[in-house]
């Protein structure tokens, strides 16, 4: 590598550094970072997106610029958007600075921008290059691009069983199977989310509040998934206070009576069947680009099936629970054949006291 691509490669890593500081706050809205070099080479501004409705990297940076950009290079882990939205079009303060050089790590996948920002870039009599550090950027923003492209959110399955691979007691019991450290490491991760899903069964029987206990200012939208309507007049998460809620349920089996027996603050959406991509559907379309599906064996059985799964977090803990096969975290997936199992990819392991932690990538509908 030459001198001059490693210093192209220092300062998109840069701008990729950047944006990873917007990392639980931007959805719907991707994670952008910018850095602007002069004409000499040398830095005169930064900057990230940080939330929705405010500026945008690129708007940042010409927000915070220490002189004329003119002549200068920028470096942007996105392409840059040429869209009214909530803030006005990138392309155009680009244009508009005089700047020579655009160096940009992945085409938007938004069909509103997806190429038309670098089209117009080179209009202008921009030199454009595509495609530095496109491994590091698109894993940045793996779930807004996997939003764009299937219409569904990125989902990430998460559950705790014991050595043995039981997640409860016969009697259904389960407080608690991992330790402490494990328990909280849950809590920071949901920071990571959108939205967390459970279904009935795990109302029911846990009434979990399902928070970041605080490591998020807006807490992720709690979702129950719902066949019946069957569920507790009296639960946590009926405090509209402490997170928002949605009940998703079943139109053609639900007991809809029970709706006039929950706060009116609870948001409420039917969808025609029990098909979980329903809900992702859903979900994507509320903007939300990554979701945790917390729920029990049936629907996340039922979640893996239809492609809503794309990592999946495994807590086990050093117990041995025994009992019953029911207890297991997933129902009959009906393989017959050993090439027909779910194989998992890119697996990492960590330790938290005695618990281990497994994070890995399905091979289903996944396309990185």
């Amino acid at each position: 590598m030459t001198e001059k691509n490693v210093s192209h490669t220092k300062w998109m890593k840069r701008a990729i550094f950047l944006a990873s500081l917007g990392k639980n706050t931007t959805s719907p809205n991707p994670r952008v970072g910018a850095v602007i070099l002069d004409k000499n080479g040398s830095l005169i501004s930064e900057g990230f997106h940080f939330k929705a409705g405010m500026p945008h990297a690129e708007g940042m940076a010409f927000n915070n610029l220490k002189k004329d950009a003119k002549g200068g290079t920028m470096y942007v882990n996105l392409e840059p958007c040429c869209h009214h939205g909530k803030t006005p079009p990138c392309v155009e303060k680009v244009i508009s600075s005089g700047i020579k050089k655009v160096f940009i790590s992945i085409e938007d996948p938004d069909k509103r921008v997806s190429g038309r920002g670098i089209k117009l870039l080179k209009e202008a009599g921009i030199q454009v290059h595509l495609g530095l550090c496109e491994k590091e950027s698109s894993e940045l923003n793996k779930d807004f691009i996997y939003r764009n492209i299937t219409k569904k959110a990125f989902g990430v399955l998460k559950w705790a069983m014991s050595i043995d691979g039981r997640v409860g007691l016969k009697n259904g019991k389960s407080k608690w199977i991992t330790n402490e450290e494990s328990r909280s490491l849950v809590h920071s991760l949901r920071a990571e989310f959108d939205a967390i899903i459970i279904g009935g069964n795990t109302l029911r029987k846990d009434n979990p509040l399902l928070t970041t206990r605080g490591s998020k200012n807006t807490e992720p939208l709690r979702v129950v998934f719902t066949k019946t309507l069957d569920l507790p007049a009296k639960s946590n998460l009926w405090d509209c206070n402490v997170a928002k809620t949605l009940v998703i349920y079943d139109s053609s089996t639900a007991n809809e009576e029970f709706l006039a027996r929950i706060p009116k603050r609870v948001e409420v959406a039917k969808v025609p069947s029990d098909n979980p991509e329903l809900i992702s559907k859903l979900l994507a379309n509320k903007g939300c680009n990554k979701v945790l599906w917390e729920c029990g064996p049936k629907l996340a059985t039922a979640a893996i099936k239809t492609n809503c799964i794309q990592e999946i977090i495994t807590f086990i803990a050093p117990k041995i629970l025994g009992g019953s096969n029911r207890m297991n975290p997933f129902g009959d997936f009906e393989f017959e054949e050993m090439h027909e199992i779910i194989k998992l990819s890119q697996s990492h392991v960590s330790f938290l006291g005695d618990d281990i932690c497994v994070q890995s990538s399905l091979k289903n509908d996944y396309y990185f």
